[in-house]
């Protein structure tokens, strides 16, 4: 829990920081530029949902608060807002090679050195699961369905005609989501992607 709040509330720093870039100052004004998880979690969604799903292996979605974006303080609104929800992801990103190169970089623990391996065991514990879950994050997040970041990269990139239809598909977001997580869809998708980068940044033949 502590890793998955710490991950998305820097993600939604993120999204916060660069549409303050781009010209947009409604994040600031309502305080969501900022690091603090008080600002970013949502009881239900950041807190209750991943609790459960923790506990009990139920296939519920997470979310933290989304950041508000106003179009009209954007200089280009359609390219800006793709900017804006990939700045989300690709923090996640940046968080897992940070974790992996601490893990890199931290000694290896003795063979018979108790102390150690008891301090370190769960330090190295720690890291793994910070740069899976961000790894888990930034590609379930770019999964090209609103209301997911994924889904906002694509409306920005594509034509106006195919950016209508994929808007036209928000209002089913999370059914599609949990359809896709309910056959194994999800799974089959991000399960060997997420498995390559995570041996990857971990240096794992």
């Amino acid at each position: 829990m502590v890793v998955l709040i710490a991950s998305l509330s820097v993600h939604e720093a993120a999204h916060a920081w660069t549409a303050h870039r781009l010209g947009d100052p409604t994040a600031e004004r309502l305080g969501r530029l900022s690091l603090n998880p008080v600002v970013h979690v949502d009881p239900i969604g950041t807190l209750l949902f991943p609790l459960i799903a923790m506990l009990t292996n139920l296939p519920l979605i997470g979310w933290a608060k989304p950041v508000p974006v106003d179009p009209r303080f954007l200089k280009h609104p359609k390219r800006d807002f793709a900017i804006i929800a990939a700045a989300g992801p690709a923090s996640n990103v940046v968080m897992a090679v940070i974790g992996a190169v601490i893990l890199a970089v931290i000694p290896g623990i003795a063979p018979g050195d108790i102390a150690g391996r008891a301090v370190m065991a769960p330090l190295f514990q720690l890291l793994l699961l910070f740069v899976y879950i961000n790894v888990l994050l930034a590609l379930f997040n770019m999964i090209p369905v609103p209301p997911l970041d994924g889904g906002n990269v694509l409306m920005g990139v594509l034509p106006h005609a195919g950016a209508r239809v994929v808007e036209q598909l928000r209002p089913y977001g999370f059914l599609i989501l949990y359809a896709l997580m309910l056959t194994g869809g999800l799974s089959a998708l991000l399960g060997p992607v997420a498995n390559f980068l995570f041996r990857l940044l971990l240096g794992v033949p």
